[in-house]
């Protein structure tokens, strides 16, 4: 697909070339022509000559555009395809900030486990997944991978629509290239577009549709024309009938006193109808800007599928669809365009409040699309969300969707890998929990990689929660609540210590695992207590386990602490797993393959001997 688009978009640049110099050409000779002409065969030939030559130039400046069009739209699908084959390498500066500059979460979030698992931020789950051009999509798919009471239908429904949306790689595609067309359009007015990293993409703020439409709630809860607009209308009749009626000479001409009244009224309220053409104009525009969106949600490319059919239930209402409000916009934008004509304006008032009508008319409608706006663009924002997680499963046809269930706690895994490491260095693993199973404790040296696979189970089970494909090659998981304790730090600004902001942490996740839910508690802790000394931290490390033990929670802790190793024996539904490394040649070599049983081994003496430090 790239190439393809690769030799189209040099065509297409070749045929926009030849478009230029026709222009020019045209032109010129047009100028000379026209002159030569109007010396030689007279001036009325002469401009017989320019304005057919003009239109001429017209017509091959109008195809011209239309190739440019092309260009553009090219180049867009072409950068879709290559942001594609980034995400699928892991090539970070390929397509980090597409659309938005990623920021890290703060450190001390009290999430459960957005910082410690790398959900949000820069090169992160979110970022990885993210094909979003709106905020809200975005928002929309970051809510699912940090939600922290997952419900099974909710991912079983999810699931089912991810794995349709994976199989029409073109409706995906195409629903991308109209949002980003979209979003151009609508931040061209206001941002200048810079060049992203990699490929020269062009990038901007990510697209928040929901600014566009706030105007539009503010404006529809305005007073009502409705009461001026009956009695301007009352008095137009009766100043008819009145004309009318001395017209026949039935009357006296007593109209001229009614219609003064009328004129009157109509300037008393003319603050009210001032800005009516500006703010149709606005609306107006404002629509336009998803029209090539909606309309393609509009056509019914998804009707056989149930569950997208439903989603997009919005767009399939006749009466109601944005087609069919944009006419209606259209049409009240050629009525109040009668003010550009003074004159007939000046007239048509004399009669009847034709300005106060249509102005009422347009309040009405802005009323409708305060109500029908936000169910549009939520279906957009499900679509957009939906769309970033079939595109993952997509890109990934080796990752499989998991067996979630909502029975007794669970967790099987067979080949389980961390999707954010790249696949020429992952390492996958097998790994189980169960009611024979309940507390993992990992051991080995440093660097072995047992913090990678604390984060390698929990990046899955928000994954598994969010409705997407996981990295294994099979996985069955019970519903837990998940909560981590892995990357602590201390905090200046509040007077924190290393060690007192892990109490605090830790402290959050006991409440978190005392408190009732249906689902059991999943903790993943690294490094259990390390901002103490040794002889404390194994006391504490003792205690806060045990007491982890007799709750409804499973989870893994890893340790540098080998004594930790002994509660197997002392807790039931502990058990021990460690990684191993070897020397070969002066060097640390490690597999990174999780084994049964304590670490046999560790590493620290010998890390601080090959790097030259004193070792007694």
């Amino acid at each position: 697909m790239i190439a393809r688009l690769t030799r189209r978009g040099e065509q297409l640049e070749a045929i926009s070339n030849k478009y230029w110099i026709a222009r020019r050409i045209i032109f010129l000779c047009g100028a000379v022509l026209s002159l030569l002409s109007c010396r030689y065969s007279g001036v009325t030939a002469g401009w017989l000559l320019a304005v057919s030559l003009l239109i001429v130039f017209g017509i091959v400046a109008a195809f011209h555009k239309r190739v440019r069009d092309s260009i553009s739209t090219n180049s867009l699908m072409l950068n879709i395809k290559q942001i594609q084959v980034a995400r699928m390498h892991l090539d970070w500066d390929e397509f980090s900030s597409p659309l938005q500059p990623q920021e890290s979460p703060p450190v001390d979030t009290p999430h459960p486990f957005e910082t410690d698992l790398d959900i949000t931020g820069a090169r992160s789950l979110h970022q990885l997944l993210d094909c979003a051009i709106t905020r809200g999509g975005s928002d929309r798919l970051r809510t699912w991978l940090l939600n922290p009471g997952p419900q099974l239908r909710t991912i079983e429904k999810r699931q089912s629509l991810v794995q349709e949306l994976a199989g029409h790689s073109l409706f995906r595609d195409k629903l991308q290239l109209v949002s980003a067309v979209a979003s151009q359009e609508a931040w061209s007015k206001n941002t200048k577009p810079r060049q992203g990293k990699g490929r020269g993409q062009v990038t901007s703020e990510q697209w928040d549709s929901d600014k566009l439409v706030d105007w539009i709630k503010l404006q529809a809860h305005k007073d009502s024309l409705a009461p001026t607009l009956t009695l301007l209308g009352i008095l137009a009749g009766l100043n008819l009938t009145l004309i009318t009626l001395a017209v026949l000479n039935v009357l006296p001409h007593v109209w001229l006193v009614v219609f003064i009244i009328y004129l009157a009224t109509m300037n008393a309220k003319q603050s009210r109808i001032a800005t009516a053409w500006e703010e149709l104009q606005e609306l107006e525009k404002t629509l336009r800007r998803f029209r090539a969106v909606f309309k393609y949600l509009e056509s019914r490319r998804y009707r056989n599928s149930t569950g997208l059919a439903e989603i997009c239930a919005p767009f399939l209402n006749a009466t109601n669809c944005p087609s069919a409000e944009l006419k209606r916009l259209e049409r009240l934008a050629a009525a109040l365009g009668l003010r550009t004509n003074a004159f007939l304006w000046t007239l048509v008032h004399a009669i009847v409040p034709w300005d106060f009508f249509f102005t009422h008319r347009m309040n009405l409608l802005k009323a409708e699309l305060a109500e029908l706006l936000p169910h549009w663009l939520d279906a957009w924002y499900e679509l957009e969300a939906l769309n970033s997680l079939a595109n993952f499963a997509y890109l990934n046809p080796s990752y499989v969707f998991p067996k979630v269930s909502g029975g007794s706690a669970l967790f099987d895994a067979r080949a389980l890998g961390h999707p954010l490491l790249k696949p020429e260095s992952k390492v996958c693993n097998d790994f189980g929990l169960d009611e024979h199973t309940e507390i993992a404790i990992l051991t080995g040296s440093n660097m072995a990689g047992k913090s990678t696979f604390l984060r390698t189970v929990g990046v899955n089970l928000c994954l598994a929660y969010a409705g997407a494909p996981v990295n294994a090659e099979h996985l069955q998981v019970s519903l837990f609540r998940v909560f981590t304790c892995v990357k602590v730090s201390d905090s200046v600004q509040d007077g924190l210590s290393y060690f007192y902001a892990e109490v605090k942490r830790l402290k959050a996740l006991l409440s978190a695992a005392e408190r009732q839910d249906d689902s059991p508690l999943m903790f993943l802790i690294d490094e259990i207590f390390r901002g103490t000394n040794s002889r404390e931290r194994l006391i504490g490390a003792r205690a806060f386990i045990r007491a982890l033990s007799q709750l409804p929670t499973v989870g893994l802790i890893a340790t540098h602490d080998l004594e930790l190793v002994k509660l197997a024996d002392e807790i039931a539904g502990a058990t021990n797993f460690h990684f191993r490394e070897e020397v070969r040649d002066g060097k640390m070599v490690f597999d990174y393959q999780l084994r049964p049983g304590p670490c046999p081994t560790t590493n620290a003496l010998h890390i601080m001997r090959l790097e030259g430090l004193p070792v007694d």
